[in-house]
This record gives C-alpha cells, sequence and structure tokens, in this order.
C-alpha cells in the first residue's frame, strides 16, 4: 500500500478508483450523542452577526445586490469576504456577501424576468450577445421539442422537461482528490480515452469528445 494510505484496510479501492469501496471498508459508525462538540468560536459568532444583519437587510429589498456585467463562473469575480480577519473557512460566490450573479447560458428570458422582478435591468451587452450570438440551454432543449409537445407543455400537462432545468451543475467528487491524488485521476482519465476505440457511433463520440476537451483544462472529470 501506499504509505498515505497505511493504516486503512485494503480493499477495491485500492487497485481502483472506488470511493465507495474506501468509504465501505474503513468507516466506524458514531452512536454516541452530540456531547463532543464544542460550542461556537469568538470568530464564527463575529462572521455569523454580519450575515444575520445582510439577512435582514436583503429581506426588506428582495435581493441585496446583483452583478449585472460578469456572468456567473468560477474565475468571474475578485475574492469575496464577510469579514476576512475573522474568516477561516472563505469563500463566496461573487466578491461580496449575498450579492448575485446572472447566468444567461440557462436561458435568458430567465435571466430578464428575474432582474425584473427586484427591479434590475440586463446589461444591453449580455443581452444582445445572448439573443443574437449565442444560443443558451433552453433555447437548444427547446428546439428539439415537436409542436406536440410544445403544446402540452404550455397546457401545464407535461412537466419535468429539460429547459426548466437550464441552471444544472457539474458536481465534483473533490474526496477523489484527497484519496488518489490529481497525478493518478488524470493518468486514469487518459488510460480511459485510449480505450475509447470502437465504431465511430454518437455514443462513442460524445464520450470522447468530453474526455477529449478534459485535457484541454474545459472539463475535467475527477
Amino acid at each position: 500500500m501506499k504509505k498515505e494510505w497505511m493504516g486503512f484496510k485494503e480493499g477495491t479501492w485500492t487497485k481502483e478508483v472506488n470511493v465507495r469501496g474506501f468509504i465501505q471498508e474503513n468507516y466506524i459508525p458514531y452512536e454516541g450523542d452530540e456531547s463532543f462538540l464544542a460550542g461556537t468560536t469568538s470568530k464564527t459568532q463575529k462572521v455569523w452577526k454580519i450575515c444575520n444583519e445582510l439577512f435582514v437587510e436583503e429581506l426588506k429589498k428582495g435581493v441585496l445586490d446583483v452583478d449585472l456585467k460578469n456572468i456567473s463562473g468560477i474565475d468571474s469575480f475578485e475574492p469575496g469576504y464577510i469579514d476576512k480577519d475573522n474568516e477561516v473557512i472563505v469563500g463566496l460566490q461573487t466578491d461580496a456577501p449575498l450579492k448575485r450573479t446572472i447566468n444567461p447560458f440557462g436561458g435568458i428570458r430567465m435571466v430578464e424576468s428575474s432582474l425584473k422582478a427586484y427591479g434590475y435591468e440586463l446589461d444591453k451587452e449580455k443581452e444582445e450577445i445572448f439573443t443574437k450570438y449565442r444560443k443558451t440551454h433552453n433555447e437548444g432543449v427547446f428546439d428539439v421539442y415537436t409542436e406536440e409537445i410544445r403544446n402540452l407543455r404550455s397546457a401545464g400537462l407535461l412537466t419535468g422537461l429539460p429547459d426548466a432545468y437550464g441552471r444544472g451543475r457539474i458536481i465534483g467528487d473533490y474526496r477523489r482528490i484527497a484519496l488518489y491524488g490529481t497525478g493518478f485521476l488524470v493518468h486514469e482519465k487518459k488510460l480511459e480515452l485510449q480505450n475509447l476505440t470502437g465504431s465511430m457511433d454518437e455514443e462513442l463520440i460524445r464520450k470522447r469528445g468530453i474526455r477529449e476537451n478534459g485535457k484541454h483544462g474545459q472539463i475535467i472529470w475527477i
């Protein structure tokens, strides 16, 4: 076993990427009560006090603030803090607490109506881009609907359709990084790509496309 794994029980997880296997082999049930928990620290209390004050302010306004220029993304904003001197775990979606973002990739009309409900107006440049040059997820899905599906959807007889889920997220299993390391995970994905051979049907093309994009830093499935 690797030295990093010493002290853990071996299993399928030591031979392949299998986080569930690691958990099943090594978890220890806790059957006690909550007495082991410590109270909140003074730092946490100070940060939470600011949060509570902001929550009250947001309730009064509906939305505290919205960034109308930058589109939601992992690197779209400068670092944001609630109380930098007292924060231990940091990381906000934007550069300020409770500042909302826009994500027109899901659907431009949805963004426009949401902003309008709180007294904001979409940036004209963004509106032009996502109405003239960039097809959104919502439009892409709606384009493949038949007339019958559209009528049933409009009548409310057919629900749960993909166009309603344009705000989906890619969820990364970051436990894999701690258990195996990024180098090993990247190596495994490269091997998977090499083994994706055969008849170039739609399914194989899609699978190869995802992994090829990952090599160039667009999407990395870890």
